[in-house]
C-alpha cells in the first residue's frame, strides 16, 4: 500500500539510525516534512542532509521535559503543526530479576517509558488542534516472557499500556488524535546486533529463505508506522500491532 502523507508534519525520536531512520525516510518518501531528533548529533545531522529538504534534526534527550518543550516549541514556530508523532527512542540491556540493580531498572523506564509519558503527553498540546496520530514503538517483549530482560520488558510494557489509555482518553475529549503501539520482534539494528557478539546471519531475519525466522529488518517496522500514521487508518486507534513474522502466535 502506498499511503500518502502530503502537508503532514512528524517528529520522530531515536532517528539517527536503525528504526528511527527508517521511519523518518518512509515518512519522508511519503511527502510529510520530518524533525529527526538524538542524542547522536553528527549522526542525526548526516541523516537529515541525506534525506533532503523536508527533513531537519534536533539534539534531544527524550527523557528530559525541557528538550521535550524546547522541540515543540520549534516545531510549532517553524512547521506550524504537528500531525504525527513516532516515540521510537529506546535502550535495550539484558537482566533477570535476580542480577537487574535498581540503577538499570530506573534507567530503562527513564528512556523507554518515560520519554514517551512526555512526548505524548506534551506533543498532544500541537496533535489535538488539527487531529493526528501517535505511534509508539513497544515491543513483542511487552507480551511475551523473556525472562533474561526483565526492566526492558516492564518498560516496553508500561508503553502499550500508556497507548491504550491514551487512545481511550483522546478519543472521549474527542480530539482526533490516534494513539496505537508498533510491536516488533528482532529488528536487525545496531542496538540488536549487540545482544549477539558471536554475530547474526543476516537470512534469519526475512522470511524469505524461511518463513518460520521470526526476525524483520528496520523497513518492516517503518512500513506498519507509515500506515499507521496516515489517513488510510484512520478508523485503527489503541491497537497492538505485532511486527514479529507470527512469533508471539507460536511461542506456545
Amino acid at each position: 500500500m502506498t499511503v500518502s502523507m502530503d502537508n503532514k508534519v512528524a517528529l520522530v525520536t531515536g532517528a539517527a539510525g536503525g528504526v528511527g531512520l527508517a521511519v523518518a525516510k518512509k515518512l519522508v518518501a511519503a511527502g510529510a516534512r520530518v524533525v529527526l531528533t538524538d542524542l547522536q548529533e553528527s549522526k542525526g545531522k548526516a541523516a537529515a542532509s541525506e534525506l533532503g529538504s523536508t527533513a531537519r534534526f534536533m539534539v534531544m534527550d527524550v527523557a528530559d521535559p525541557d528538550d521535550w518543550d524546547k522541540v515543540l516549541h520549534s516545531i510549532h514556530e517553524q512547521e506550524g503543526r504537528l500531525d504525527v508523532l513516532v516515540n521510537n527512542a529506546a535502550i535495550l540491556k539484558p537482566g533477570s530479576i535476580e542480577d537487574t540493580s535498581l540503577e538499570d531498572w530506573q534507567l530503562l523506564h527513564r528512556i523507554n517509558s518515560d520519554s514517551v509519558f512526555l512526548g505524548c503527553k506534551k506533543g498532544l498540546e500541537l496533535l489535538k488542534a488539527q487531529g493526528g496520530s501517535i505511534i509508539n514503538i513497544s515491543s513483542i517483549a511487552a507480551m511475551a516472557a523473556r525472562a533474561d530482560y526483565l526492566a526492558y520488558s516492564a518498560s516496553k510494557g508500561s508503553v502499550a499500556a500508556m497507548t491504550r489509555v491514551i487512545a481511550a482518553h483522546c478519543r472521549q475529549q474527542k480530539y482526533r488524535v490516534r494513539c496505537n503501539s508498533v510491536h516488533p520482534d528482532g529488528v536487525l539494528t545496531p542496538m540488536t546486533r549487540a545482544s549477539y557478539p558471536e554475530g547474526i546471519d543476516p537470512n534469519h531475519f526475512t522470511i524469505d529463505r524461511d518463513p518460520m525466522n521470526r526476525m524483520c529488518q528496520p523497513e518492516d517496522v517503518a512500513a506498519a508506522v507509515a500506515f499507521l500514521a496516515s489517513d488510510e487508518a484512520r478508523a485503527i486507534n489503541g491497537i497492538e500491532l505485532r511486527v514479529d513474522s507470527g512469533q508471539f502466535i507460536m511461542s506456545i
